[in-house]
């Protein structure tokens, strides 16, 4: 991974605007669709999405030490140096899917730095600390948001954790499901996304539901409780989002990465938060790299399509390219789920 990494770096070096445009530079997708399909299938599989009731799994162990990463920033604006690490994000992206940015969050990149940042530290976004990051599911309010998301720990000296918890283990009633089942109130934006997005108007959604009604083995989620506007909805519903909410915490786990693991998480299954902790802003802090991944087999609900996303737009220079990197020697059948342990 590391050599492929910089056979890449070098090549986007010499071309016109240097290593400083490399993560915007058009022919990055094609180096790294061609490359990611060297790659032994060991690693594709170790990238395919979990398919255990769990809705994630850890990969280990991807070789970096602390000297080469420099200190750890104090925003992701001082982290966008483009580095060999974010193309080693890339190519293992790559084997699970299509990753793709938000032009609307930190400018469009395609791998993204999560790290407390000084002024952020009880808002509910991947810069905080001080504060408990809810459960979510990422860009819940979204259409077009990840299947999979992958979390890459560059550093982690405090061990700080990352929650995870399935709805695929809750235990909840017939009633309670029929009513997180009707679309009831919408999921705005983060704070990461900034303003604006007021002028949308957006429909109501589910919170949960199953293709096989009132199995849990085939739920699927979108929980955002730190922006669904609760206080607008019945007791009936709050009362069954609060059961949701309660089962989740008691079914949650938490990994404490460590640098060179790989957290990924299956975001139609489960939903993920952060433990608060106490940040030094001295370059030691707990650094994550984040990539969003679409599964461009995986169907979602129908009505999705007619959701505008608050105006949002993706970034996705891999979304054309499927066949011809399942053409290159890649099986489309590779990209689907696994028993990972």
């Amino acid at each position: 991974m590391r050599a492929l990494a910089r056979e890449i770096c070098t090549t986007l070096a010499a071309q016109p605007g240097g290593v400083g445009r490399a993560l915007t530079n058009p022919a990055l997708a094609e180096h790294i669709d061609r490359r990611a399909a060297e790659l032994p299938a060991a690693v594709r599989t170790a990238m395919r999405a979990p398919a255990t009731t769990a809705g994630a799994t850890i990969v280990s162990r991807l070789p970096l030490s602390d000297d080469e990463l420099g200190p750890t920033p104090h925003s992701w604006r001082e982290a966008v140096r483009w580095s060999e690490l974010d193309i080693v994000m890339l190519l293992l992206a790559r084997c699970a899917g299509e990753p793709f940015g938000w032009q609307g969050q930190q400018d469009g990149r395609l791998v993204n730095n999560i790290l407390p940042t000084p002024g952020h530290e009880d808002e509910q976004s991947g810069a905080s600390s001080k504060t408990l990051l809810c459960p979510h599911s990422e860009d819940a309010f979204h259409p077009q948001r990840a299947n999979l998301l992958m979390l890459g720990c560059l550093r982690n000296p405090d061990l700080v954790g990352t929650t995870v918890s399935s709805v695929r283990r809750v235990e909840l009633t017939a009633a309670e499901h029929r009513l997180l089942e009707t679309p009831t109130l919408p999921i705005l934006p983060d704070v990461s996304y900034g303003s604006g997005h007021e002028r949308h108007t957006a429909p109501p959604l589910p919170t949960i539901w199953s293709e096989i009604p009132g199995s849990a083995a085939d739920f699927t989620l979108r929980y955002d409780p730190a922006y669904t506007p609760l206080d607008d909805a019945g007791p009936e519903f709050r009362q069954a989002y609060a059961r949701l909410t309660a089962e989740l915490e008691r079914v949650c786990v938490t990994a404490a990465l460590h640098p060179g693991e790989l957290l990924l998480v299956d975001n139609d299954v489960a939903v993920h938060g952060r433990v608060p902790f106490t940040a030094r802003y001295d370059g030691t802090d707990r650094w994550l790299k984040r990539v969003n991944i679409r599964l461009p087999e995986r169907r979602r609900r129908a009505a999705e399509a007619d959701e505008n996303g608050y105006g949002q737009r993706i970034v996705a220079p891999f979304a054309v390219r499927t066949d011809a990197v399942a053409g290159s020697g890649w099986d489309r059948n590779d990209r689907g789920s696994v028993e990972h342990s």
